[in-house]
């Protein structure tokens, strides 16, 4: 015994699992950062370089997750009745009505300076009171149709496929976020996967000194150990009992803990009611929300142009008081857009959204909820595993040349 352990070879021979294990460890865990890093190319395009697997393809990785899960729980309207069309009118109301004069004022100072100036203090504060007393009305009124339109004014899956394509650390993020216990056994799975392989591959290079040994038992420890990691996330599809025992893959037992991650981050991330707003505003259909936002506001113009008809046609005529409309329209437009910078309230709204997104989403089947993770994989699932074989293969061979100093 003191002979063996005495004698180089004894411990080169000991070492073969050891080095198993770390190349099964270094081969899953680089599998792991080349799914998600760099966020851009690196290198000489088109073949000298590497970008993530999930960043290079983040339009259509991010629209497969739309339609495999964020679809499956809910619609554009079903996100905008739960904000409450009814909670933004108020919201708007209490926002909007303390400046109601100072909006007022900047309009009017900057598109017809001298005739605000010389109106009697008495007709602008009518004027004041007015727009203060038709405001309430009238953005019900806006909501309401907003609500009735919004699945032709929203686009769901372009609008969260759109932003989490120009934000990849986002998309990145939702993928690291919600199966970081997953990847973390992929990581150290492979160390312990190795080791068991590497005592296989240390009884057959005992009896078969070869010079191809310990290279192809790397690539096949690379191979084998990435493979058999991604299979045990995702299977068995559907729990399988075995005595005491349960077997299920292990993201499909986390559905609950993953669905919470899931939807607090669409809910307060990406399925804000600012980002809705500015979606409606400046998204694809944003000249038919303009237009309808202009359509609501012109009523109070004239209603408000009243008080001072005979003064508005002197002094301004009938063509600049229509460009007067379409500058008090701009203004609404411009005042919509920022009063959903209230962090609070996006947040409460936000609370909302996701309690409800979560609720249904607890509900998929394993076969719908797989695809959260699924998609983060399934791209190139290959290449990952390919990749793994290399390294393994290339470890075997620094092995054999630099422990067992020979490659015969």
């Amino acid at each position: 015994m003191t002979e063996w352990l005495q004698d180089p070879e004894f411990w080169k021979y000991i070492s073969i699992p050891f080095i198993a294990s770390l190349i099964g460890w270094v081969t899953n865990w680089l599998a792991i950062k080349l799914t998600f890093y760099p966020l851009e190319f690196v290198g000489i395009r088109p073949f000298f370089g590497w970008q993530g697997i999930i960043p290079s393809k983040a339009r259509k990785v991010a629209a497969i997750s739309v339609d495999a899960t964020l679809s499956k729980i809910s619609t554009v309207r079903g996100i905008f009745e739960q904000i409450g069309p009814e909670v933004l009118a108020c919201h708007i109301v209490e926002t909007v009505t303390p400046r109601i004069q100072e909006y007022v004022d900047e309009l009017m100072l900057n598109e017809h300076p001298t005739l605000w100036e010389n109106l009697p203090v008495s007709v602008r504060e009518r004027v004041y009171e007015r727009v203060r007393k038709k405001t309430p009305t009238l953005v019900e009124n806006l909501l309401d149709d907003v609500s009735h339109n919004i699945e032709e004014l929203f686009n769901l899956k372009q609008v969260v496929t759109d932003q989490l394509t120009e934000d990849k650390q986002l998309l990145n993020r939702i993928f690291l976020e919600c199966g970081h216990k997953e990847f973390k056994f992929i990581i150290n799975s492979g160390a312990w996967m190795g080791f068991i392989f590497g005592l296989i591959q240390m009884g057959v290079w005992y009896f078969f000194q070869s010079g191809w040994v310990l290279p192809i038992a790397g690539l096949i420890v690379g191979f084998a150990t990435n493979w058999i990691a991604l299979n045990v996330i995702f299977r068995p599809l559907n729990p399988i009992a075995i005595g005491p025992y349960k077997l299920h893959g292990l993201f499909l037992q986390r559905q609950k803990e993953v669905t919470a991650s899931f939807c607090n981050i669409i809910a307060h991330e990406i399925l804000t009611t600012s980002n809705i707003i500015n979606a409606l505003l400046t998204g694809h259909n944003a000249e038919r929300t303009k237009n309808m936002v202009k359509k609501h506001i012109k009523p109070i113009v004239d209603d408000s142009a009243g008080l001072m008809k005979p003064l508005t046609q002197i002094a301004i005529g009938p063509k600049h008081f229509a460009k007067l409309k379409q500058h008090v329209g701009n203004k609404a437009v411009e005042i919509s857009a920022g009063t959903f910078n209230d962090s609070a309230f996006n947040n409460d709204r936000a609370e909302v959204v996701k309690n409800i997104m979560r609720e249904k989403m607890e509900k998929l089947s394993s076969e719908e909820f797989q695809e959260l993770l699924r998609p983060c994989f399934q791209e190139d699932e290959i290449k990952l595993i390919l990749v793994g074989a290399a390294l393994g293969f290339a470890a075997g061979l620094v092995q054999l040349i630099f422990i067992f100093g020979s490659a015969n």
